[in-house]
């Protein structure tokens, strides 16, 4: 089976790619350049090519490959999606839209969600514009087509805790293995699941070629279900310190920056479970074994083994730290 993937070297996407080549797919790679920090995995091949760029160039790249499945993780608006369409108008014998399980209604009127549950969201720009997309695909009839719907999932270079810096979740680590304090937002006893990236990969590469998943949407997530305050519990014994929590409702914490608003009322502040049984029953082979405990004492070996890894984020960390002064000033 010939795959290509549009972002192959992100914390999804790369765990995709690996198990890709494992099943001894031929793997492809559309890439805007040769970069000397990211080499290409073994048993894949690169095309250079901007998905951003204009569509002359990028049909030229293609010229002379048709792909079984084209898988798109880069993807993000319907704009985005006409794009790749166009590209692959006649060469893709089904295009994976990687999606968003935050997508799903927020506020939830059930925290279980089904790829039924109604594709509404009115605190996040970012997931809109995924629902935006979904609904384009679905209209045109150009290449068959599925749609994904990741929930938050992590590799051993993150430690994805709420309201953490995405590009140094290092950063929370390192608050917490100080004792300095942490937010976590309303009680903490919101329900929430974070995935490790490898389990993905296997529901994942499961619908790759499945005629059976045609047309069909999928959300492929950890059936582990804790609460924010045993999330960081269990990462605070693997940092071997207990985190100094400071609970904080996030309607303030979103009239204090108004930029958390999606990731937290339009998604981790909310109760969710999402139920696995289609992805389940369609791939038999997906079973998310891996716990928080093991994924996320994994990820603290993986950046205490370099300490260049563990990067900070000078400016997130103040408006950080100015939420916390300005909420403990009003506290006894």
């Amino acid at each position: 089976m010939k795959v290509l993937y549009i972002g192959g070297t992100g914390i999804i996407s790369s765990a995709c790619v690996r198990r890709s080549v494992a099943l001894g797919h031929d793997v492809f790679l559309l890439r805007r350049g040769l970069s000397s920090s990211y080499e290409a995995p073994d048993g894949t091949q690169t095309i250079l090519g901007d998905i951003q760029g204009e569509l002359g160039p990028l049909k030229e790249a293609l010229v002379g490959h048709e792909f079984d499945v084209v898988c798109d993780f880069l993807a993000f608006t319907p704009e985005d999606l006409q794009r790749t369409v166009a590209l692959l108008a006649g060469r893709c014998g089904q295009l994976v839209f990687v999606s968003s399980a935050s997508a799903y209604q927020k506020p939830p009127q059930n925290f279980r969600v089904t790829e039924e549950t109604l594709l509404e969201n009115r605190h996040w720009q970012y997931s809109r514009d995924k629902i935006a997309a979904e609904a384009f695909l679905q209209s045109q009839s150009e290449v068959p087509w599925t749609i994904v719907r990741p929930s938050l999932t992590y590799g051993e270079a993150n430690i994805p805790l709420v309201l953490g810096s995405w590009k140094h979740p290092w950063m929370l680590a390192k608050r917490i293995r100080e004792g300095r304090p942490v937010i976590v937002p309303g009680d903490g006893e919101s329900l929430w699941g974070i995935t490790w990236n490898d389990d993905f990969a296997l529901g994942f590469c499961g619908l790759l070629g499945n005629s059976q998943a045609l047309g069909e949407a999928f959300h492929i997530a950890t059936d582990e279900v804790l609460t924010w305050n045993a999330l960081f519990a269990q990462a605070g014994a693997a940092l071997g310190r207990e985190p100094n929590v400071v609970h904080i409702a996030s309607d303030w914490l979103v009239w204090f920056h108004p930029d958390w608003e999606g990731t937290l009322l339009g998604d981790k502040a909310r109760s969710v479970a999402l139920d696995n049984s289609k992805i389940k029953k369609l791939v038999p082979e997906f079973d998310a074994k891996t716990t928080w405990v093991d994924g996320v004492a994994h990820s603290v070996a993986w950046f205490d083994a370099d300490p260049s890894r563990q990067t900070l984020d000078p400016n997130y960390e103040a408006v950080y730290d100015a939420a916390l002064d300005k909420y403990l000033q009003g506290m006894p």
